[in-house]
């Protein structure tokens, strides 16, 4: 069974830094699509970055040239880097991994930015 695990949250000042890790029970190589999504209070969920096996990288408009998604195949893990972090990224985020099974989601991880 697939398990992502997420770490990284935490409470950040606005225009701080943060850096997100997902760890991935199995070779990310398995994985169709790989990516970070958030979800505020009261707000569905929306995608925030994702790799496709194809080596495309989206990101919402929302984070773009603030936020980079990476990998490390050795690791099995992805990472989110957010820079120039707005108290309207405060969410729960969350890993997320596709197959040609399902998608798989991580617990979540809580990330508040204080004005």
């Amino acid at each position: 069974q697939v398990q992502l695990v997420e770490s990284g949250g935490g409470l950040v000042q606005a225009g701080g830094s943060l850096r997100l890790t997902c760890a991935a029970s199995q070779s990310i190589f398995s994985f169709n699509s790989m990516g970070w999504s958030r979800q505020a209070p009261g707000k569905q969920r929306e995608l925030v970055a994702i790799f496709h096996s194809s080596g495309n990288t989206n990101y919402a408009d929302a984070v773009k040239g603030r936020f980079t998604i990476s990998r490390d195949n050795a690791k099995n893990t992805i990472n989110l880097q957010m820079n120039s972090l707005k108290p309207e990224d405060t969410a729960v985020y969350y890993c997320n991994a596709g197959d040609r099974v399902g998608m798989y989601w991580g617990q979540g991880t809580q990330v508040t930015v204080s004005s």
